[in-house]
């Protein structure tokens, strides 16, 4: 969970204005959480309570209503739904958000139909759902003790492509097809956390989401060093920072 946020705010200030050197500050100056973290959160939330992922995602957007880069047009529409329906999406909010499923759930089964069930609210989309699940599915595996090569399995075959990494390349866009494969090529080539991050800031595109998703494979794998960890929570208000003690101690039951 953390490594998505990690992941948002490393790359939030660089979502509409792609980094153009390897020289940035991690988190610097002009960075912050978005709709990323804040999707994030609601999930966690509902995956340790109730399981109503709408109720949870609906709650959580309209308590931060403008966040940092703002939400996608028919996701904002949605969050305001009083009986909210999916509407169809492959965007890449299912795979961005759906991080902590593969954490509090214990069992690889457990893990898939939850993740597909906290993108199906909003991203009934084949590929939003498949998106979701890999990401999850990817997670659950290493943080058993699974090599890099998990968080691939079904990646090229869902989406038709698993690039290489290369900095600067990605275009901008905002769907699952593109946004999983380029995350999971920049954690393949990653060798520590922080590389990992570094590397989904630089390859280019939807540079926070790329980040949440790079970043939450990322923490599964290496774990977060303690320094990133701190300087994470500084940027976090009370009320998310109480669902992430949450989840951690559900995490470590």
């Amino acid at each position: 969970m953390l490594g998505a946020i990690i992941g948002d705010i490393a790359g939030s200030k660089y979502e509409f204005n792609n980094v153009r050197t390897e020289d940035f500050k991690l988190m610097g100056a002009g960075c912050s959480f978005t709709d990323d973290t804040i999707c994030t959160v609601a999930v966690a939330e509902a995956a340790m309570s109730d399981l109503d992922y709408a109720a949870h995602l609906q709650a959580w957007c309209r308590k931060y209503p403008h966040p940092m880069g703002g939400y996608g047009g028919r996701f904002s529409k949605w969050i305001r739904m009083d009986r909210p329906e999916p509407y169809g999406s492959y965007g890449n909010g299912a795979p961005m958000r759906c991080s902590a499923t593969g954490w509090i759930f214990t069992t690889e089964e457990e893990v898939q139909q939850q993740a597909r069930e906290s993108a199906r609210v909003t991203h009934n989309h084949k590929m939003g759902l498949l998106g979701a699940e890999l990401v999850a599915t990817g997670i659950f595996k290493m943080r058993h003790g699974a090599g890099k090569e998990a968080a691939a399995e079904g990646v090229e075959a869902a989406f038709g492509w698993l690039p290489e990494y290369r900095p600067f390349s990605n275009p901008f866009s905002e769907t699952t097809m593109n946004a999983v494969p380029v995350a999971v090529s920049c954690f393949l080539a990653s060798n520590s956390f922080e590389d990992a991050v570094r590397k989904a800031i630089l390859v280019g595109g939807d540079s926070d989401t790329i980040g949440a998703i790079t970043g939450s494979l990322a923490e599964a794998f290496y774990g977060i060093p303690d320094d990133l960890r701190a300087k994470a929570l500084s940027f976090l208000p009370e009320d998310i920072l109480a669902v992430y003690d949450r989840f951690q101690k559900a995490i470590k039951a």
